[in-house]
């Protein structure tokens, strides 16, 4: 029997800007690092360039072209029943290179736009202030978060939306992600590092010393807006955002528990326990001595951590693996390597299927911390074919969908606070990790394919239904 979510439950979808908005060189925007990034696949990684070359694909400048369409698209979200909707605000949109000491207002006008269309529908916005993305402007000169420079740059941003839209959004994220700067291919995305990098995103190599140096910027900057917030708008719910890659001991060796208990606390505890509990956990000490990392932080820094702690706890769940250290086999997974699990399917793209690790994870976060928790992204990235009259029968997103809303069900009545969740592309983009349109993860299919063609038509997948029944059942019907 389905176990009836919360009143007030919040469901939605969510997306990133540098993903679906598109317009990348419209009304002042100047260009972020993703529009640098050239399309890829799974055999092939995507290739950053220096200079833009018009002569050559970046799938991000278009997107699906949220900017033109985003009144057809939140009217497709209300259909659905959504009552939140996640998205990103473009750093490089307001302030073109992060430099100047004036935002630019067209910037500013397109997301008043977006925020009202939401509320026209009763849909609460939940905004991420980066991710994976800034002005490249930022990292030709300061090699992104590798400079605490970023810290009052990034202050200025978050203070200028913070006043624009205090009476539109309430809940707010400050970095998308933000462990993935822990390893060196989420650090390309996370926090930007590739000042004078060009080639595939494969060959980026960044010591701990460099990832932990910019996290703890990171860390200091998320601290000062998250203060910054609770002193001037009281009324604002101040979130983190973290990649959950949930790992399993490879056998019952004692060594491969142990192993396993490391890389849990490095991928998925270290960046939440600063920034929930507000300081650097005591395991993270000999982690730094044994990889040769030194921070180098400034007066005052670990106050602006301790008194800049998040209200609620939000990540992303798509998937698990394995650690060990007998011989196992590898597969791919959300910005991540891991072991393949035998007693688990695995998407097209190699990501393993595990709803009941995702009310497994609930627990484990929930028994840690102890505040509001939101599944702000799940999903399942497919290829979907498209019939003479415009269907999409999408069973196997369905499934996954329906499994993971039964597993937070049953989380739920473990006790774990569990108050929103919204799936990770409700309406197809760009994939973050392979520049692809092939890999959709939405309930809304947009003819926007690899090669740059496309329409841009919305047509709504067999899943549409199905998101839209557990909805107006919140959570109870349409599970079987």
């Amino acid at each position: 029997m389905a176990v009836k979510f919360p009143e007030g439950f919040y469901w939605g979808g969510a997306t990133a800007a540098n993903q679906f908005e598109g317009a990348w060189d419209v009304d002042g925007r100047g260009p972020s690092v993703d529009d640098h990034f050239m399309g890829g696949s799974v055999e092939k990684p995507r290739e950053i360039t220096i200079d833009i070359d018009p002569n050559k694909l970046y799938p991000n400048h278009d997107g699906i072209d949220f900017y033109h369409h985003y009144k057809e698209d939140i009217a497709l979200f209300a259909e659905m029943g959504f009552n939140m909707f996640r998205m990103s605000i473009s750093w490089s949109r307001i302030f073109p290179t992060g430099m100047e000491d004036e935002p630019n207002e067209a910037g500013l006008a397109f997301y008043d736009k977006v925020f009202d269309e939401l509320k026209k529908y009763n849909i609460e916005p939940l905004v991420t202030l980066s991710h994976y993305e800034m002005p490249y402007a930022l990292v030709e000169k300061y090699n992104g978060w590798a400079s605490r420079e970023l810290i009052p740059l990034f202050e200025k941003y978050c203070q200028t939306v913070f006043e624009r839209y205090k009476d539109k959004v309430t809940y707010w994220l400050t970095f998308n992600e933000i462990n993935c700067g822990t390893s060196e291919m989420g650090a390309l995305f996370e926090t930007s590092m590739i000042q004078g990098f060009e080639g595939p995103a494969s060959a980026i190599t960044l010591t701990p010393q460099q990832c932990y140096q910019a996290l703890h910027h990171q860390f200091v900057a998320s601290g000062r807006v998250v203060r910054y917030a609770h002193e001037h708008y009281p009324q604002f719910k101040m979130g983190n955002m973290d990649c959950f890659i949930l790992s399993y001991a490879a056998t019952c060796d004692p060594v491969d528990v142990w192993t396993n208990e490391c890389e849990m606390r490095r991928m998925n505890w270290f960046c939440s326990d600063v920034q929930v509990r507000g300081y650097y956990p005591s395991y993270s000490w000999r982690y730094f001595e044994e990889h040769d990392v030194k921070l180098q932080m400034e007066p005052g820094d670990l106050e602006d951590i301790k008194k800049g702690k998040v209200d609620f706890y939000t990540f992303s769940y798509y998937m698990s693996n394995i650690v060990g250290t007998h011989d196992v086999e590898q597969t791919a997974g959300n910005m991540t390597f891991g072991g393949k699990n035998p007693y688990l399917e695995s998407t097209d793209w190699g990501w393993q299927i595990d709803p009941t690790g995702l009310r497994y994870a609930l627990n484990q976060i929930y028994d840690r911390y102890q505040i509001p928790l939101m599944v702000v992204e799940n999903g399942m990235g497919a290829k979907d074919e498209v019939t003479e009259d415009e269907k999409i029968h999408d069973d196997y997103r369905i499934s996954y969908l329906k499994k993971h809303v039964t597993a937070m069900g049953e989380a739920i009545h473990d006790g774990v606070d569990l108050i929103g969740y919204t799936w990770w592309g409700p309406i197809d983009l760009v994939s973050a990790g392979t520049g692809e349109m092939r890999k959709r993860y939405g309930f809304i299919y947009v003819d926007k394919h690899d090669d740059g063609t496309g329409t841009y038509k919305r047509l709504r997948k067999d899943s549409f239904y199905a998101y839209q029944k557990i909805i107006k059942s919140n959570g109870t019907a349409g599970l079987e």
